[in-house]
């Protein structure tokens, strides 16, 4: 048995949640209890707070935990990161009122700083060489400045859109972050090999997110032409029609590319573009 730590609750829950799901890892219906378990695998889900999840991870309360690489990095807790997962993504960054000129982080020279996440922070100027006053807050750090608590904050930032709303302006991108698998050092073998056949479902699922697969008939003689505009994974699968010199394409292409290939692969007369929805990839 393995057990993982996800966040209680917010958009690293429902995210976390999902992933787990799509890999086959459904969790019985906990109705908010500290601890959930899947019928289909030794695993067992464990809830907490996001920023307990390192500590929990490093002292083996739980063997492995999803969290934000931002709050691995601010606690320094002794966890391997083993996995990116690809969501959750957002940054810490500095932001002052709109109204202040800004030219560089020595603006930050003897100013106070709101933040709940001090260590990022105090690395980050030490590197600049700037002296300030941080000022360790937990939550609405937005406001600190409006209402005088301090003159600028550091911040998770994902759309800028909370610091418009407080009349602040983002002026420097310090810490870049998503979600992270993360797992104690010291995993036995047997949870070490549990680990393992969960990040063989993780990569395989986060592989097939964005990317489509695509049926076209086209004639024989365009499918070299045809292969260099979607070559694949490794390269087209192409099987015959019942209609001579007509030839039937497969490939798996990334979302975002899909409709500029459609608009190329018709150009040079490929008929009857079949696109659907990719569940899992296997490598």
């Amino acid at each position: 048995m393995i057990r993982i730590a996800i966040q209680s609750k917010g958009c690293l829950n429902e995210e976390s949640v999902a992933l787990l799901s799509d890999a086959g890892l459904n969790i019985e219906e906990s109705k908010r209890k500290l601890l959930a378990y899947t019928a289909d695998f030794p695993l067992e889900v464990l809830y907490l707070r996001d920023d307990d999840i390192p500590q929990a991870v490093a002292t083996s309360v739980a063997d492995i935990g999803i969290v934000g690489e931002n709050e691995v990095a601010e606690k320094g807790e002794k966890v391997d990161i083993v996995h990116k997962l690809g969501f959750g993504k957002c940054r810490l960054s500095l932001a002052i009122p709109k109204a202040e000129p800004y030219d560089s982080p020595a603006w930050f020279n003897g100013k106070r700083i709101a933040t709940s996440y001090p260590v990022i922070l105090r690395k980050y100027f030490k590197k600049q060489g700037v002296k300030a006053e941080i000022h360790k807050i937990a939550g609405s750090v937005e406001i600190a400045p409006s209402v005088g608590m301090a003159d600028a904050i550091f911040d998770i930032v994902s759309s800028g859109s909370t610091l418009i709303t407080n009349g602040l302006k983002e002026v420097e991108k310090v810490f870049q972050s998503e979600a992270v698998l993360i797992a104690n050092p010291k995993l036995s073998s047997e949870k070490g090999a549990l680990l393992k056949q969960l990040l063989f479902r993780f990569h395989s699922v986060k592989r097939s997110r964005g990317m489509k697969y695509m049926l076209m008939n086209l004639p024989c003689d365009k499918v070299d032409e045809a292969a260099k505009i979607i070559p694949g994974m490794k390269s087209p699968t192409i099987l015959p029609l019942q209609q001579k010199g007509w030839c039937s394409m497969h490939v798996v292409v990334n979302e975002g590319e899909l409709w500029g290939k459609i608009e190329q692969l018709k150009a040079i007369g490929v008929e009857d573009i079949l696109v659907l929805s990719l569940e899992k990839m296997i490598p």
